[in-house]
């Protein structure tokens, strides 16, 4: 049997898109995300836990993310887990991000449609909107 590698988030972004435009055309769009859990500690007291997430998203989905996302929306992506390894002269550096292949925008701004959605054509064919993204460049 396969593992499983999904993740699901909701949470707001914590900056604005950066994009990066690879020689062949293919684009890359990279941003943060904060999802926060609130609890009680054994005084009662309530507390506020955030996490935040590096978000990479790739050609079409990268476009969506381009055109619509802003610091502070708050969305819903779905992905999976890809962890980047690299060497400087300061040792080895690992990262771990979410690989979007879903964005559900969750609130309204101005001018633009409200409930937008693109997902990669490996996920339900009935979508509001469906891009094939092809695999992840690993």
């Amino acid at each position: 049997m396969s593992g499983i590698n999904k993740v699901i988030l909701i949470g707001n972004m914590g900056k604005n898109p950066e994009t990066k435009t690879f020689e062949n055309g293919s684009k890359k769009v990279g941003f943060t995300l904060a999802t926060t859990e609130f609890y009680k500690d054994k005084d009662g007291t309530r507390k506020e836990l955030t996490e935040w997430h590096n978000v990479v998203c790739w050609r079409a989905l990268a476009d969506f993310a381009e055109k619509y996302l802003a610091k502070g929306r708050k969305i819903y992506v779905e992905g999976k887990l890809h962890t980047r390894t690299w060497d400087d002269d300061k040792g080895k550096h690992y990262m771990t991000e979410v690989y979007a292949n879903t964005i559900t925008l969750l609130d309204k701004m101005e001018n633009k449609p409200t409930e937008q959605k693109v997902e990669s054509a490996a996920q339900e064919p009935y979508a509001e909107t469906a891009v094939d993204d092809g695999p992840f460049p690993f």
